[in-house]
């Protein structure tokens, strides 16, 4: 893709990178407001990303060769309709980036991979707070799930209910 502006390259990620996709994911961890909630390193996003079975997929966007922006996606499963679907798990823009289609060009590879790996849907969470990208997804006609409710164990919790055990009756 390209404009009279500048080359806008979308390529996919190689072991290579992996300290690019670091950095991508503590700028975005900045822009979020929880810098300090990154724990990842090179070497777990090596195993994760490239390893035996990989976890997720990175996409990577270049503009005149210079990298401004990733996106990290994985698979998940539809009971209902028995089909995968492609979710997106972190879509970033560098800000001196954002409005020159980086994200949108980001959104139509992943919807294409989507199509071409027969995925029955495509889907992504945004914090409540993010009304530029609210309104950026409205736009590509993504509409928010406002009956579902996201719940998350992390931590302690998290290892409290591994170790119990259901009861009976």
């Amino acid at each position: 893709m390209s404009d009279n502006k500048g080359r806008l390259a979308i390529t996919r990620a190689t072991l290579e990178d992996v300290p690019l996709i670091l950095t991508f994911i503590k700028e975005l961890a900045e822009y979020e407001r929880a810098p300090k909630a990154v724990i990842a390193s090179e070497a777990t996003l090596r195993e994760q990303l490239f390893g035996e079975r990989p976890s997720a997929e990175v996409l990577l966007a270049s503009w005149d060769g210079t990298p401004v922006g990733f996106a990290v996606f994985f698979h998940n499963y539809s009971t209902w309709t028995g089909r995968r679907g492609l979710y997106l798990e972190d879509l970033f823009v560098r800000p001196a980036q954002r409005g020159l289609g980086v994200g949108k060009a980001l959104l139509i590879e992943l919807a294409k991979l989507a199509v071409e790996r027969e995925c029955v849907r495509m889907e992504w969470a945004v914090l409540d707070w993010n009304e530029p990208a609210i309104g950026f997804y409205k736009s590509l006609g993504a509409a928010p799930m406002t009956e579902w409710t996201v719940f998350r164990l992390v931590d302690e919790p998290l290892r409290q209910l591994a170790l119990s055990s259901p009861k009976n009756g």
